[in-house]
């Protein structure tokens, strides 16, 4: 592993075995917070007016999304529940190295730290808003009876990563996904909105995080 400064001066992270970064080199808090807490969860609670939601995170990573997630629930009264699926954890210093704790206030930051470990072995509160479980497993096979009204989706890139974008993968998402619930990702390709639509999903063109014109937001039916 090797830490990359993006554009906006935060850090991500570049994995050589998969050949790409974690995060996009135009800047990793920007995206994290364009795509996933703007498009996603604020999209979702300013439509459905409630004040709680249940995240599922595909592709956990650094932690970026739950912290810049847990960064803007402590403006709101919403309590949210979340679950990231990542199959290859980093450790907890690697973590630490990405200096998140400079885009977020130190009560969001050090909680996070300070918890992460323990949230593999179940839901754990980091803040008072928000409980994390982190699931080491494959997207294949993570199982729940639990239905989430928004799911983060950060894989690699599908020329990296095909699997995790294949219909078998979509597929097994979607069935987690409440009806009214909302699927973002910052890519957006042809594949993917024929995949999506196939599965019961309303299409929508979301405006890009920088460095990409477009992404893709999509609504159970």
């Amino acid at each position: 592993m090797e830490f990359v400064t993006t554009a906006d001066g935060s850090k991500t992270l570049y994995n050589a075995e998969i050949g790409e970064c974690y995060h996009s080199k135009h800047g990793a808090v920007q995206e994290s917070m364009h795509v996933f807490v703007n498009m996603g969860l604020d999209y979702f609670l300013s439509h459905s007016g409630k004040k709680e939601a249940s995240i599922l995170e595909i592709g956990f990573g650094t932690g970026l999304n739950f912290i810049q997630t847990s960064s803007y629930l402590s403006s709101t009264d919403v309590d949210v529940r979340y679950v990231g699926i990542e199959g290859f954890p980093l450790s907890i210093d690697v973590v630490r190295e990405m200096g998140y704790g400079d885009y977020v206030p130190a009560d969001i930051w050090q909680p996070f730290l300070d918890k992460y470990i323990e949230s593999f072995t179940g839901s754990t509160e980091v803040t008072e808003r928000i409980n994390l479980h982190l699931a080491h497993t494959l997207l294949l096979n993570f199982q729940t009876d639990r239905q989430f009204d928004v799911v983060y989706f950060d894989a690699f890139a599908a020329v990296h990563q095909p699997e995790m974008w294949s219909d078998e993968s979509l597929a097994h998402i979607a069935q987690f996904i409440k009806p009214g619930g909302v699927f973002v990702t910052y890519a957006i390709t042809g594949n993917l909105k024929r995949s999506m639509k196939a599965l019961g999903f309303a299409i929508e063109k979301a405006p890009g995080a920088p460095g990409k014109r477009e992404m893709l937001r999509a609504i159970k039916l």
